[in-house]
């Protein structure tokens, strides 16, 4: 079985108009970590999720689909740029535009902010959210070395201006 076809197994039959992007809130929390847990091998905790969402610097979009959070993203300001601190999907709904479309609306929220620039890392390895993110207007800027621990990895720093 490809892994597009256990995708289409686990998630049920979605498109845009199926899910809702809004803003964070602490009941999110729960599954947010969940997701959190099972993709990074250095997650963040409830209290780091709950003490960043609760800084006027901040914002935090959760993605719901039949009721539950399926994704989630989240950056912080500071002036004029933002750093994208968090963007995951739950790996059963990967490859459906979630990632897209939230980012597309935090971003959208964010240059109603002001914002007029966003920069994230992201690992080198990983060459789709690379693509995603290019695909989105943002250029690689620069590696940080060793960035990542748990495997130790470097970082793609990128900007979209």
């Amino acid at each position: 079985m490809k892994n597009g076809d256990r995708q289409a197994e686990l998630a049920p039959d979605m498109s845009e108009l199926s899910w809702q992007i809004r803003e964070m809130t602490e009941s999110d929390l729960s599954q947010v970590c969940c997701i959190e847990n099972v993709i990074f091998s250095q997650p963040w905790s409830r209290k780091g999720f709950l003490d960043s969402m609760n800084s006027m610097d901040t914002l935090y979009l959760s993605v719901y689909f039949d009721g539950k959070v399926v994704g989630y993203c989240g950056f912080l300001q500071s002036f004029e740029e933002a750093d994208i601190t968090n963007v995951a999907v739950d790996e059963a709904y990967r490859g459906r535009g979630i990632a897209r479309s939230m980012l597309t609306e935090l971003m959208h929220r964010g240059e109603q902010r002001g914002i007029t620039a966003f920069t994230l890392e992201v690992r080198e390895s990983n060459r789709a959210a690379l693509h995603l993110y290019e695909s989105l207007g943002f250029e690689n800027c620069g590696i940080r070395k060793n960035f990542y621990e748990k495997p130790q990895e470097n970082a793609v720093i990128m900007w979209r201006r």
